[in-house]
């Protein structure tokens, strides 16, 4: 069901977006070429003629959007400084990867049914269709069970259980993951977590790697 003058404001990459069918904007990477059709299924709120607020989604709603392009956004520039006997101190850019995309309907009902791919992101598993409720449920049992069977990541230098947890929400679960971490995955994980460096001050990578071996 649409509405005139129908906005939303949707969630995705952790962040919100307030949008009006026809806009444009850039979001974190998802799994989809240009030219595809996706769905955004985490719908805070709902405006128009009435305005609904979800509990945290509002149920059965979504925002579909076609792909425009996969782009870089604006370098950001890490200093880091190392704590070391033989301390260093070095700049080093990233570029976050984007998916530019254009707003094209705003469903107030009926998304769940709609049978378009479900916008997530590049590191997940592509070509899920919209997601159900039950569907929307699996990624955090999917966390549990993974975290169930992980490493213990408080053998790392600095992280407690608070930041065990919050490493479990964002999938990483093992030693194995950490030590496979490229430069542009701690950035990353900096920018998520706002570590702010920690994972390079702490010396995660190589500790990961000795508990690994």
């Amino acid at each position: 069901m649409k509405e005139k003058h129908m906005f939303a404001v949707l969630k995705t990459g952790g962040k919100q977006y307030k949008v009006q069918s026809g806009d444009v904007l850039r979001v974190e990477k998802l799994a989809a070429d240009a030219g595809e059709k996706v769905q955004f299924n985490e719908i805070l709120m709902l405006g128009g003629d009435s305005t609904v607020v979800g509990a945290p989604f509002v149920a059965d709603a979504g925002v579909q959007a076609e792909v425009v392009d996969q782009i870089k956004g604006d370098k950001v520039i890490h200093f880091v400084k190392r704590r070391r006997k033989h301390s260093s101190k070095r700049t080093k850019g990233h570029r976050q990867q984007l998916t530019m995309l254009r707003v094209t309907e705003i469903l107030a009902s009926g998304a769940d049914a709609s049978g378009v791919k479900a916008a997530i992101g590049a590191g997940s598993v592509s070509g899920a269709v919209a997601a159900t409720p039950a569907a929307k449920a699996a990624p955090a049992k999917k966390a549990a069970k993974a975290a169930a069977g992980g490493d213990d990541l408080k053998q790392l230098s600095g992280v407690g259980p608070a930041l065990e947890k919050k490493l479990h929400e964002n999938g990483v679960t093992t030693f194995a993951q950490i030590a496979g971490w490229s430069a542009a995955d701690v950035a990353d994980m900096d920018e998520k977590l706002s570590f702010k460096g920690r994972i390079e001050r702490e010396g995660w990578i190589d500790q990961a790697k000795a508990l690994v071996n």
